[in-house]
């Protein structure tokens, strides 16, 4: 047993002080970030197995810490999927949601699990909320849409 958690704390030691992209399949928690940064399965696994280990995650999320947000959002696999799609048809969305349906709106419901038609009809009336610029990007036009539906 302290043949594996010294082998542990080697492996956690060598992937934090690597530099690599940021994880956030993880989540929030102590483990979230001590392995801030870090990327692949190791460090997945490491801040996972200690957000376990300690608990932390209903700690951070109650009092806000721990990079924890008490008001934050699941949105699981279809916010993932909802912002895959718009960053590669962002533009396209833009146009249907003017008009209040097309092929995006289609998809989009699809994906939402919604009827297209209330989805045409929301997106059009909350076209400003949508695109209240043309700097906005797919993830803020996600996050809209989601809070809209």
């Amino acid at each position: 047993m302290k043949k594996s958690l010294l082998t542990v704390a080697a492996v956690a030691t060598i992937m934090f002080s690597a530099n690599a992209h940021a994880v956030d399949s993880t989540g929030c928690g102590l483990g979230s970030l001590a392995w801030r940064g870090q990327s692949g399965i190791i460090p997945q696994v490491l801040a996972a197995t200690t957000n376990g280990l300690f608990g932390n995650q209903t700690f951070g999320i109650t009092s806000g810490t721990s990079g924890c947000d008490p008001h934050g959002r699941i949105t699981g696999g279809t916010g993932r999927m909802m912002l895959a799609f718009l960053e590669n048809n962002l533009e396209q969305f833009a146009m249907d949601a003017s008009a209040g349906h097309g092929e995006t709106i289609e998809t989009l419901a699809g994906i939402m699990n919604i009827d297209s038609e209330k989805l045409g009809e929301i997106s059009k009336t909350n076209f400003a909320v949508l695109f209240p610029d043309e700097n906005v990007d797919a993830v803020d036009v996600t996050a809209q849409l989601i809070a809209l539906i």
